[in-house]
């Protein structure tokens, strides 16, 4: 009789190791992030977001930015892919509670805590979506040849960031309070503390609270002088997203866990060292280079002489005077009585006493032969310059344009306008009413001038002329064309014109 022996069965494998439970969440957060790119909320976001970019970006800065403005233009319309981001990263971690199959999860590998870090990951691709839309934003305008200045990477990453940071609520949302109606209020009230938190320099450490943090001007100034705590405050938004998103972990089951702990405590810490940081307020050197910028200039410019006139301006400037030339040349071109040859400075000047949040007006420089340039240049801003460099060429000084209401000022609108490719566009584009009939006001850097309709009128008559022949006969009367006091009815009877029929009494 022969023995039959029988092997022992093998040893099951266990697949339930670390190394099986982190490759589940691997695999977990890439459906869960596939799944929250796919939303509805999500797609109308990005689909408003790209759109806004697009359209706002095309015509921006007037084809001359200036990147220290453009990477703050990136912080605004993440966040509203944040808060879609959200709501639909909040409706994943409900899923569950939602189809009742939370009793079915318990006996898998992966662990609640290890869900919600899934979760917490599946946001990670949309924020990396935004950082290369924020890229090819600031590429956009960085790759043009008319760009100066320097971004901040710092100020770059805030939009990221703030998408992160929305993620992580809505995760830790879902598991706090899972409810449905939680995560829509939750938006209502993030919405309200910015609109409260956020403010004027005077609200002091707690507008620097929310993820995008606004100016209340326009100005544009060198990027050594804009004072903001952009390092700080990007510091302070990583660490709260991630202390948020490893509270989300600790409520979730991982508080057993001593790296959890460990790194919600760094992640707190990481967070009131921004927020420290980023309360200080403007440091006393770039305070002090302020005011040195806005009442000695010329102690931080350079300047480069073309032909009779030199060109002063702030090291990211530079490349701008070869531009600034061709204006001044076309002026000159018209002017006669040998002012087409006085010599002139053209300086930038800046008012950056209060930073961003100051919108003040620049005094006309009184220094003789010295035209005022400012940080902005195209569209309105180039007849503004060529407008002032007439009103130089005519009276010697930018800031008798102040006080002219008389005859010069035809002299002067003529000789800025009529080289330009449209006077006529450029003269409404120069006027506050954008009218080219009866009076209105002059838009200038510094000193605003008053034509009454009579100037209008005969300005008008004298561009309806050929060019050649209105400068043959501006240049052959120059002298009593820009003597003070000259009336309009004059400069109209010299140059062979109709009188004007107008009011001439500047308001």
């Amino acid at each position: 009789m022969t023995a039959t022996t029988t092997a022992p069965p093998s040893p099951a494998v266990t697949t339930h190791g670390p190394r099986a439970s982190w490759t589940a969440v691997s695999a977990l957060a890439a459906f869960e992030g596939r799944r929250l790119l796919l939303r509805v909320p999500v797609l109308v976001a990005f689909a408003v977001y790209l759109v806004w970019t697009v359209w706002r970006t095309h015509g921006a800065y007037d084809g001359h930015p200036a990147l220290q403005d453009v990477d703050r233009a990136t912080q605004g319309p993440p966040v509203l892919v944040g808060l879609a981001v959200l709501l639909g990263v909040h409706q994943a971690v409900l899923r569950s509670r939602r189809y009742d199959t939370d009793r079915h999860l318990s006996v898998l590998v992966v662990q609640p805590w290890r869900r919600t870090a899934a979760h917490l990951l599946s946001v990670v691709p949309v924020a990396l979506l935004v950082a290369v839309c924020v890229g090819a934003q600031f590429a956009w305008q960085a790759l043009k040849p008319t760009a100066v200045g320097h971004g901040s990477p710092a100020e770059l990453l805030v939009g990221p960031l703030s998408v992160l940071l929305f993620g992580a609520f809505g995760v830790l949302l879902g598991r706090l309070l899972p409810v449905p109606l939680a995560a829509p209020l939750l938006i209502v009230s993030l919405l309200l503390f910015s609109v409260f938190a956020s403010g004027p320099p005077e609200a002091g450490w707690s507008r620097w609270l929310v993820p995008s943090v606004g100016e209340n001007s326009f100005a544009t100034l060198p990027s050594d002088l804009i004072g903001r705590p952009a390092a700080w405050h990007a510091l302070y938004l990583a660490g709260l997203a991630l202390s948020v998103a490893l509270a989300a972990v600790l409520f979730s089951g991982g508080a057993r866990l001593w790296s959890v702990r460990a790194g919600a405590a760094a992640a707190v810490a990481l967070t009131l060292v921004g927020a420290v940081g980023q309360s200080r307020g403007v440091p006393e050197e770039t305070t002090e280079a302020r005011v040195r910028a806005t009442v000695a200039p010329e102690k931080t410019q350079r300047c480069v002489a073309r032909d009779a006139t030199a060109y002063c301006a702030f090291p990211e400037w530079e490349p701008r005077t070869g531009e600034w030339a061709a204006v001044v040349d076309d002026v000159r071109s018209l002017a006669g009585g040998g002012a087409e040859k006085r010599p002139l400075t053209v300086r930038q000047r800046i008012e950056a006493r209060h930073g961003l949040d100051g919108d003040a007006a620049l005094a006309a420089s009184p220094r003789p032969g010295e035209v005022t340039v400012g940080t902005s240049w195209g569209g309105n801003r180039t007849p503004e310059f060529a407008v002032a460099v007439a009103v130089v060429l005519v009276t010697g000084r930018e800031e008798a344009a102040g006080a002219m209401c008389d005859g010069r000022i035809v002299t002067v609108m003529w000789t800025a306008l009529a080289g330009r490719p449209d006077p006529v566009t450029d003269l409404r584009r120069v006027r506050l009413d954008d009218s080219a009939t009866g009076g209105a006001v002059v838009l200038s850097q510094t000193e605003t001038l008053r034509m009454t309709a009579a100037h209008t009128e005969v300005l008008r008559a004298l561009l309806d002329l050929p060019r050649d022949e209105a400068a043959a006969r501006v240049k052959g009367n120059w002298a009593e064309l820009t003597a003070p006091e000259v009336t309009t009815r004059r400069v109209a009877q010299v140059l062979g014109l109709d009188a004007p029929e107008g009011e001439d009494e500047c308001q």
